[in-house]
Formats: C-alpha cells, sequence, structure tokens
C-alpha cells in the first residue's frame, strides 16, 4: 500500500465517485486512478466500491470503514505539505476562503486588499455558499477558512473563532412611515409588515426568528434571499420590509432606502472563522486570520491550536473577547 493509492480513493469518493474529477483534482490519468484503487483494493482483500458494470455506484461497508482513517492520511499528508511550503517560500502559496455573499461582499473587501498587499505572492479562492456547504468545504480540505454566522450545527470537525459582534437593521424605502418614525420600532409593528430577509433569516435557532417567537408572534415573510443586495432591490421595489446585516447598508449607494437600527429587537450575532482541527496555519494565514479579526493574534490562534484537550480548546475559545464590528478603513 502507498498514499498515492489512499489519494486515489479518497479524491473519488470526495468527488462524487467521479474517477475522472478525482484524476483531474490529482493531475493524473482516469486509468491510472482506477488502477491505483484496484491495487488498493486486491492489497486489503475487500472491495472498497460497489460497481455497476465499470461505473462506480457507492461505498461498500469496508470502504466506508477505511474511508475515516484515510481522511485522517491525507490531512495530515497536507499538514506535512503545508510545513514543508512554508520552510521552503513563506510568502508564497495559496488561500482559499469560503464564505457567504454578506461577508464576500461587506466585509472581506477591505482584509483581502490589505492582504494582497503584504502577500502579493499568494493566490486568493472566495467561495459562497451556505453555511452547511462551507462546512462541507471546510471538512474535506477545499478551504482554508470558512466564515460564518449562522448554521454552526454543521461545522462537526472545524475549529469555529469568534470575530466580531453585529446586528440587524430594518431598511425601507423613503416613503414608508418607519423612515420618518421618531420612536423605535416595536416586534409587533414588524410582524404586521411583509418582511423580505435572509434565507436563514427564520432558520428554527436565528436570533430573528427567536425574537417574534418570544412575543407568540408569526411575521409574514413574503421573501427570502441569501444576496443582500437582492434583497434590498427588492425593498425598493416596494415588496416590503427589509431585514438585513446592518453592515451591509451604505447611506451613499443604497439611497434609495432608510436604514433603521434593530438591534433593541434582535439580539446580536457572532461571525465565527472556522478551520479543520489539526491543520498547520502558514505565516500568511495567521495574518490574513488578523486583518480580518484584530483579536485573533497568531498568540490567540497558535494557542487554541495547541490545547492538549476538547476542554482546554473550547476554555480558550471562550476566553477570547470579542467586539462589536467596525470596518477595517475605520480601526486604528
Amino acid at each position: 500500500m502507498n498514499l498515492r493509492q489512499f489519494q486515489c480513493f479518497w479524491e473519488t469518493y470526495r468527488n462524487n465517485l467521479n474517477t475522472t474529477s478525482a484524476a483531474l483534482s490529482l493531475n493524473t490519468s482516469q486509468p491510472n486512478v482506477s488502477k491505483q484503487i484496484r491495487s488498493l483494493e486486491s492489497e486489503l482483500g475487500v472491495d472498497l466500491f460497489a460497481r455497476r458494470g465499470k461505473r462506480i455506484v457507492a461505498l461498500t461497508p469496508a470502504g466506508e470503514a477505511i474511508l475515516n482513517v484515510v481522511q485522517d492520511l491525507v490531512k495530515k499528508m497536507d499538514t506535512v505539505r503545508g510545513i514543508a511550503e512554508e520552510f521552503h517560500s513563506e510568502s508564497t502559496g495559496k488561500l482559499r476562503i469560503a464564505t457567504t455573499h454578506t461577508q464576500a461582499r461587506y466585509v472581506l473587501p477591505d482584509p483581502i486588499q490589505q492582504f494582497r498587499n503584504s502577500f502579493p505572492d499568494v493566490s486568493l479562492h472566495v467561495n459562497q455558499g451556505t453555511p452547511a456547504q462551507l462546512a462541507e468545504l471546510t471538512e474535506r480540505g477545499e478551504v482554508d477558512f470558512a466564515i460564518a454566522t449562522e448554521g454552526f450545527e454543521h461545522f462537526t470537525d472545524v475549529i469555529l473563532l469568534p470575530c466580531y459582534r453585529w446586528n440587524r437593521s430594518v431598511v425601507v424605502p423613503h416613503d414608508h412611515p418607519f423612515a420618518h418614525r421618531m420612536t423605535k420600532i416595536s416586534i409587533e409593528e414588524l410582524a404586521d409588515e411583509d418582511l423580505v430577509t435572509y434565507v436563514f433569516g427564520f432558520a428554527e435557532q436565528s436570533n430573528v426568528s427567536q425574537a417574534f417567537a418570544r412575543e407568540n408572534l408569526s411575521p409574514n415573510v413574503v421573501f427570502t434571499a441569501t444576496d443582500t443586495d437582492v434583497i434590498k432591490k427588492y425593498v425598493q421595489l416596494g415588496l416590503g420590509v427589509g431585514i438585513i446585516a446592518s453592515m451591509a447598508y451604505d447611506a451613499v449607494t443604497d439611497n434609495g432606502l432608510v436604514a433603521i437600527d434593530a438591534s433593541h429587537l434582535f439580539e446580536s450575532n457572532v461571525t465565527q472563522i472556522g478551520f479543520r482541527k489539526g491543520v498547520f496555519l502558514r505565516r500568511y494565514m495567521y495574518e490574513f486570520i488578523r486583518l480580518f479579526a484584530p483579536n485573533l493574534t497568531q498568540r490567540v490562534v497558535s494557542g487554541v491550536l495547541a490545547a492538549s484537550t476538547t476542554a482546554e480548546q473550547k476554555s480558550l475559545v471562550q476566553d477570547i473577547s470579542v467586539e462589536d464590528y467596525k470596518p477595517a478603513a475605520t480601526r486604528n
């Protein structure tokens, strides 16, 4: 048995049981991937995949059991590769980030620009998706960092560190009665409106859904989207009242809308950055984390990674201080 065989097995599984896609990931040919898998199965004396003709259709029970061990081996191989790359050239490489639209559109541009100025030879790749997709990409090693605010139940094998706290605003057109209110909007008033907000805003555990539930109210959600710009557009068209992340409103570019602070209605959220357990973070990765979340210095992050037990790790994470969100351009 050799590492190449395990890589072929893992990549085939990771690429939806498609050996052609696995070959592309490994920069080799499809026949070679199939040959490596057959050779591994022959040495082990069991089939790892169930086949229908020449087509792989599922993992066998033996394949499922062996997969977990192989996944750990692949992670360790990635760690070894990262260590070697760091000693070879600490300022070159790639950084892969998975996040939501709001983070990518409104929060990440400044940190990424600063990062590019410091590390011009590091290529950056940003993927957008749902929390479940972000977790899957991270756990499978397809991205280095996931940045999210909700859906943390999907992150089962990922270290999550708190970055900053934020809340929401209600957005309405200039001619809406809320736009000229001198008093705060109540949760009852919002419940009487047609609402336009995020897909995950009314998930069972979200702070928004819980705020209505506490008052035994059933909000009338008429439109949801993952893209904040889409939400604002439909509010401008008069579809309803919007509930968005406060950092996603810009008085200049959103001049057709009025934003009203809603922090008295909803509990704050904390955006977190996640990465795989046991991962080796290169120097430029630590620097990106710091630029994105100044509270997460290399000393803080490396301390969490070095924790010898899960309990110690959780304790260190709980001790991390978290402040309200500030745009990178306004930080001292």
